[in-house]
């Protein structure tokens, strides 16, 4: 695919996903405005969340299941709730993340952080609060789906898919991986391949597993399709968090929208310091390729989500 072909069809799949994602926050935050004393919290999430950002991981989410979702197979009406429910725990994590607690940042994607805007107290609530909202929408759908007439097997899907949300945000996933992260930085603790690779597969690329694990088993997918496409997805988030620590190096901090450098100047250790740079650029190379081989063996046509993953080795933000 031309880049010029593929920037044009992210630019359009983008702009559908933000608009379906951005459509179910608003109808959930117009539900809450009827509350008393809780403004506040709605603009800060209603901030955050609409900051910016690629919203890789809901595009991922609808790209996996448009591609195992054959012909014959009956639509899924759970798909907007569920990559709604994502992008608002990827959302809450970047919060987070950026508290004077943690990474300290003030700007991400051009904007002030929500700690900036609203104080850190507010800051910490507003990523609360969207990780509550997110459960509170991906259980109204199970709800909804379990009390329909759908087959059990659907029925089954769509409780795994829940099951799958809470634990890939949780302890076996992004929150186990950002302890052992904060850990190793506090405590100032040695890093070898083995930490960095553990905080890589959960911090970064379990929710990303979940994006696409969770459009998979919304197909209608086969167990082995379902296995397949975990992995692709490991490979790709891996691959997607040592670019971000190479960028932090190399990138330009316009691009990025936000600062850069800030990995050196705290003294984190990182995939670039323990590997160097060019080793770290072939690891990207490396992983994105081979989950672009293993994307080949899944049935559908597989363009658009295989030049997406080859652009994850290319992007400059």
């Amino acid at each position: 695919m031309e880049e010029k072909s593929f920037q044009e069809m992210l630019g359009k799949k983008t702009a559908e996903v933000q608009q379906v994602i951005s459509g179910t926050l608003e109808r959930y935050l117009k539900e809450k405005d009827e509350l008393p004393y809780v403004h506040t919290i709605l603009e800060a999430m209603e901030y955050s969340f609409m900051a910016g950002g690629k919203r890789l991981r809901p595009l991922l989410m609808r790209e996996t299941y448009q591609l195992l979702c054959g012909e014959g197979k009956s639509g899924q009406t759970s798909l907007g709730e569920f990559m709604t429910a994502l992008e608002m725990i990827h959302t809450y994590s970047l919060v987070h993340d950026d508290l004077p607690a943690m990474d300290n940042d003030e700007y991400r994607r051009g904007k002030e952080t929500t700690w900036k805007v609203y104080g850190d107290g507010m800051a910490v609530l507003a990523g609360d609060a969207l990780m509550n909202s997110a459960f509170e929408i991906a259980f109204s759908e199970i709800s909804r789906t379990l009390s329909s007439d759908k087959s059990l097997e659907e029925k089954g899907r769509i409780a795994g898919c829940g099951e799958m949300l809470a634990k890939k945000a949780g302890i076996d996933g992004m929150l186990g991986g950002q302890v052992a992260d904060v850990e190793a930085e506090k405590k100032n603790l040695p890093m070898d391949m083995d930490k960095i690779l553990f905080i890589h597969e959960r911090k970064t690329a379990a929710l990303i597993e979940a994006a696409m694990g969770i459009g998979a088993m919304l197909s209608g997918a086969g167990e082995e399709e379902i296995n397949k496409v975990l992995w692709i997805a490991r490979k790709v988030g891996i691959a997607f968090q040592i670019q971000d620590d190479v960028l932090d190096v190399i990138g330009d901090s316009k691009e990025l929208g936000k600062s850069v450098g800030s990995d050196a100047q705290s003294g984190k250790e990182t995939y670039v310091t323990l590997c160097g740079l060019e080793k770290s650029k072939q690891e990207v190379a490396r992983l994105s390729e081979e989950a672009a081989a293993l994307l080949h063996e899944l049935p559908g046509d597989h363009a658009f989500l295989e030049e997406l993953i080859l652009h994850l080795i290319y992007r400059k933000k």
